[in-house]
C-alpha cells in the first residue's frame, strides 16, 4: 500500500465517523453554506493578481514538519495582501497537520477564493467544504475512478463550488476529463518516488483542453520557472512549501510576485 492508498483509506474512515457525528442538515445550516462563492477561474487571471495559489501547509508525508510556528490567520491574510489569486488550505490532520478550522479562519480574513486541499472521496466532504467557507475543492484523479470523479465534480458545481482536478500523467488526464471541471492541475510530484519535475506540466500542457484553466503544482520555486510555464499556457501556480519553509511566508510570496509581475 503506497502513501496515497493509506491516506485515502484513512480519509474514508474519518468521513464515516464525521457523518455519524454531524448531520447534513447541520452542515447546510452553517454560517458560510449559503454565501456567494468567489471564482478561482476568474481570480487566476484577474488584473492585479499573480496567478499564484499560495498554500497554508504545515507538514507533509514526504517532508515532515515544514512550518508549525506560523499563525494560519496571519499567513492567510498576508498571502491575500501580497497578491495571491487564491489561497489553498490543507484540511487533512493526520498526514498534513491541517484542520477544517484553519480554512474557516482564513475565510473570515480574505476576499479571494479559498481552496479546500484534501482527499475528497465522498459528497459529504463537498458539503463540509461549503459549510466551512471554501470556494473550490480538489479532486485527485489518482484517488478516484473516472465515473466517481465526474459524479463528485457535478455535485460540487451544483452547490456552487468550483472544481480543480489534479493529474500526475497523461493517462490520468485522458481518462478523467469531464464537463464539470473548472481548472486542471498538473502535479509535478511523482506519487511513487516523490521526485519532482516541472517537465511533467510542460509535457501535459498540450493535452489539456482550452476550456479549462491550467495550473501547475509542486516544485515551483522561482520566477523563471513560472514565466516558462506561462509560455506553455499555464495561468495558475500552486505553491506551498517554497513559502512555508521560510520564517515569513507572505513576504516570500511578495518577493516572488515582484519578480513575476501581476496580471495586467
Amino acid at each position: 500500500m503506497n502513501i496515497l492508498d493509506k491516506i485515502v483509506a484513512n480519509t474514508r474512515k474519518e468521513v464515516a465517523e464525521r457523518k455519524a457525528q454531524v448531520a447534513v442538515s447541520e452542515l447546510e445550516a452553517a454560517e458560510f453554506f449559503g454565501r456567494e462563492t468567489y471564482s478561482m477561474r476568474e481570480f487566476l487571471v484577474k488584473p492585479g493578481k499573480s496567478g499564484i495559489i499560495a498554500e497554508v501547509k504545515k507538514q507533509s508525508p514526504s517532508k515532515g514538519v515544514i512550518n508549525d510556528k506560523v499563525s494560519v490567520e496571519e499567513v492567510g491574510r498576508g498571502y491575500c495582501e501580497a497578491g495571491a489569486s487564491a489561497i489553498s488550505v490543507l484540511t487533512d490532520l493526520q498526514f498534513f497537520g491541517g484542520k477544517m478550522e484553519y480554512l474557516t479562519a482564513v475565510r473570515r480574513l480574505v476576499d479571494v477564493p479559498v481552496l479546500r486541499k484534501d482527499f475528497i472521496v465522498d459528497e459529504y466532504q463537498l458539503l463540509e467544504a461549503k459549510a466551512i467557507g471554501a470556494d473550490v475543492v480538489l479532486l485527485i484523479a489518482a484517488c478516484l475512478e473516472p465515473a466517481e470523479l465526474e459524479r463528485l465534480a457535478q455535485f460540487a458545481q451544483s452547490i456552487n463550488l468550483e472544481v480543480l482536478m489534479e493529474v500526475h500523467d497523461k493517462e490520468e488526464l485522458e481518462r478523467s476529463l469531464n464537463p464539470f471541471l473548472d481548472v486542471v492541475g498538473v502535479n509535478n510530484r511523482n506519487l511513487k518516488t516523490f521526485d519532482v519535475s516541472v517537465e511533467t506540466s510542460i509535457e501535459l500542457s498540450e493535452f489539456i483542453p482550452d476550456e479549462f484553466r491550467k495550473i501547475s503544482e509542486s516544485g515551483l520555486k522561482d520566477a523563471e520557472t513560472i514565466k516558462r510555464l506561462k509560455s506553455h499556457g499555464f495561468e495558475g501556480f500552486l505553491i506551498g512549501e517554497t513559502f512555508m519553509k521560510t520564517e515569513n511566508p507572505p513576504q516570500a510570496l511578495a518577493q516572488l510576485v515582484a519578480e513575476v509581475g501581476v496580471n495586467q
